[in-house]
C-alpha cells in the first residue's frame, strides 16, 4: 500500500486538519482487506457516486444506513442457499460491512442495485446561510451618518 505524506495539507488548508487526518486514518486502515471492490466517482460539482462491486448479493440481503457524517454499507448473505461443493470459488459470498465518512452537507440521495453493482449516489447541498455572498465595502462617512442618524 502507498504512504501518502500530506504534511503539505496542513500548511496550506486552515481548518481542514480534520480532514487530512481523515484521509490518513482512511489510507493506514488495512481493516476490511478491500472486500467489495468499490469506485467513487465525480458526476458534477456537488454530486458523487459510490459504485461497489456485489455479485451475488441480492437487494434484501444489501443495507444502506446514513447516519450523521457516517455511511454504512452492509451485506448479508442469506442461509437459505443449498450446500454446494465448489472446484473453484473465485466469488466471494461472505457478509461485509464497508463505512464512508461524508463530507459536511453530502446526503445520500439514492441507491439502485444493477448488473452486480451497487450504486449510491451522493449530493452535497451547502445551506443558503454557508454559500459565499459577496460583501460590499461602504467608506467611512456613510458609517458615520449611519451613526449619527440612530
Amino acid at each position: 500500500m502507498r504512504n501518502y505524506d500530506l504534511t503539505p495539507l496542513y500548511r496550506s488548508a486552515i481548518g481542514f486538519d480534520r480532514l487530512a487526518r481523515l484521509a490518513e486514518h482512511a489510507a493506514a486502515n488495512n481493516g476490511n482487506a478491500g472486500y467489495p471492490p468499490y469506485n467513487i466517482e465525480l458526476l458534477g460539482d456537488n454530486q458523487y457516486r459510490i459504485t461497489m462491486a456485489v455479485a451475488g448479493f441480492a437487494m434484501d440481503e444489501l443495507e444502506i444506513t446514513s447516519e450523521g457524517e457516517k455511511l454504512l454499507v452492509k451485506g448479508t448473505k442469506s442461509e437459505q442457499q443449498p450446500e454446494r461443493q465448489y472446484l473453484y470459488q473465485g466469488i466471494a459470498e461472505r457478509g461485509f460491512e464497508r463505512t464512508f465518512q461524508l463530507a459536511d452537507y453530502v446526503t445520500v440521495s439514492g441507491a439502485h442495485l444493477e448488473h452486480g453493482l451497487l450504486n449510491i449516489d451522493l449530493v452535497r447541498e451547502i445551506p443558503e446561510a454557508m454559500k459565499p455572498r459577496k460583501i460590499t465595502i461602504g467608506s467611512g462617512k456613510v458609517l458615520e451618518a449611519e451613526s449619527q442618524s440612530e
